[in-house]
C-alpha cells in the first residue's frame, strides 16, 4: 500500500507498508519549523486539536509529552459517541525526534514503536519520517485496514491549520 503525496501547495502523506518487513512509513512535508511541528505533537492542547480524522473529536486523558513519559488519550465519534482509546510510552522525545509505544486499547496485544524524525529543509519548512514496528504482519495489517489512512490525512490537514494559524 502506498499513497502518494499530491504537491507541495497540497502535501499529503506518503504510506508504505513495506511487504517484507513489519513496518509502515509515513513521510510528509510540512510549512512550519520542526520546533513549531515538535510542539504541536508535544503539547496536549494542541494535540487534541489536529489529531485524527474530521469526524472526532480528541480527549486527552493523560499526556507527559518527555523521556520516560506517557500518553493516554481517547478519539470520540461525533455522530455515535464511540469511543477508541489509545496509550503508550514516549521512550525518547528530543528537538529532532519522538519515538513512543502506541497501543489501541481494543487490541492490547498490538503494540507498535513508532519513530517519528524531523529534518529542517530551511525557509520554515520541515520534512517528517515516521517508522511504525509491528510485532507481526497481522496487527499491521489491522491497523492499515482500521481507517488509518483516512485518520493520518485528515488529522495533518488540521495540523497545516494549526501550524498556519
Amino acid at each position: 500500500m502506498t499513497t502518494a503525496a499530491r504537491s507541495a501547495e497540497h502535501p499529503t502523506a506518503t504510506i508504505e507498508a513495506d511487504p517484507d518487513l513489519l513496518l509502515i512509513r509515513i513521510t510528509r512535508d510540512f510549512r512550519a519549523t520542526p520546533a513549531r511541528i515538535l510542539q504541536a505533537r508535544t503539547d496536549p492542547e494542541q494535540y487534541a486539536r489536529w489529531c485524527g480524522p474530521h469526524s472526532l473529536d480528541t480527549r486527552i486523558d493523560h499526556w507527559d509529552a518527555r523521556t520516560g513519559g506517557s500518553w493516554a488519550f481517547a478519539n470520540i465519534d461525533r455522530e455515535s459517541r464511540e469511543e477508541y482509546s489509545f496509550h503508550g510510552s514516549f521512550h525518547d522525545v528530543d528537538e529532532a525526534r519522538i519515538v513512543q509505544t502506541f497501543t489501541f486499547d481494543g487490541y492490547p496485544e498490538g503494540v507498535s514503536l513508532e519513530t517519528m524524525r524531523l529534518e529542517d529543509l530551511g525557509d520554515g519548512r520541515a520534512h517528517m519520517r515516521s517508522t511504525s514496528l509491528f510485532d507481526s504482519f497481522e496487527t499491521r495489517s489491522m491497523m492499515l485496514e482500521s481507517g488509518m489512512e483516512v485518520g493520518v490525512q485528515e488529522g495533518y490537514e488540521k495540523l497545516d491549520a494549526l501550524l498556519a494559524g
